[in-house]
């Protein structure tokens, strides 16, 4: 059998890192719990939104080469804004799909008309926001900018977002999305961009509570009296 007092360091070891790694583990535990019993499509806030979109179609539209100033064409998308469609070319430029002219940016009134066609018509907007930077953990990180920040009267202080280069709806966030967020965050143990499941942080947690259980595995193995009995039969 195992000497006293590798067991007492075995005990104490176990002991230490289960205070340790115990903030942790309830987090795993009440983040992986939150993820199981929420809707992910409630999260996205698809139950803001008016879905499937109701788009226009056009007629009457431009060929590339009457537009005025561009060049080779590696990526066109026809957007519609406020009612008028627009080519969105190379990522990069906004023309007219009718008169060729090229359009700088999406007004704030043509932004609000945008987010109308995909949000509840029953949703009151309080403001509208022009950001045109963002920190590490907004929760706009990694879209477009510049963007209207579109915010609406409900106690969830939903929030829509449109590119101002042109016009694009590019996301809902409400109160449950920012909770699922920062659960994500202690559940991937990634603080800068929340996806990274490759951080130093996560595998020396994981590496720590393998050895954690195992521990406890062993500890159990050692001051089993059944173990014991078994052992000294052999003997």
């Amino acid at each position: 059998m195992v000497k006293r007092t590798t067991a007492i360091n075995i005990r104490k070891a176990h002991r230490y890192l289960g205070i340790f790694l115990g903030i942790q583990f309830l987090m795993w535990t009440l983040s992986g719990m939150y993820f199981s019993w929420t809707d992910i499509d409630e999260i996205h806030g698809d139950h803001y939104r008016q879905l499937p979109v109701q788009k226009s179609s056009f007629t009457d539209l431009l060929g590339t080469a009457q537009l005025k100033g561009v060049g080779n064409v590696e990526s066109l998308q026809l957007l519609e804004i406020a009612g008028r469609p627009y080519y969105w070319v190379n990522d990069t430029s906004l023309y007219d799909a009718r008169t060729g002219e090229p359009k700088s940016h999406v007004s704030e009134d043509e932004a609000l008309q945008v987010a109308a066609q995909h949000m509840r018509p029953d949703l009151k907007v309080s403001s509208i926001l022009r950001i045109d930077e963002v920190g590490a953990h907004s929760e706009y990180r990694g879209k477009p900018l510049p963007a209207y920040e579109i915010s609406y009267e409900t106690k969830e202080n939903l929030k829509a977002y449109v590119a101002l280069d042109n016009g694009a709806f590019q996301t809902v966030r409400h109160r449950d999305w920012r909770w699922f967020d920062f659960l994500w965050m202690t559940h991937t143990m990634d603080y800068q961009g929340r996806d990274d499941f490759n951080t130093i942080v996560l595998r020396g947690f994981s590496l720590l509570g393998l050895i954690t259980v195992l521990s406890g595995f062993l500890l159990w193995f050692i001051s089993s009296p059944t173990v014991r009995k078994m052992i000294k039969r052999k003997k």
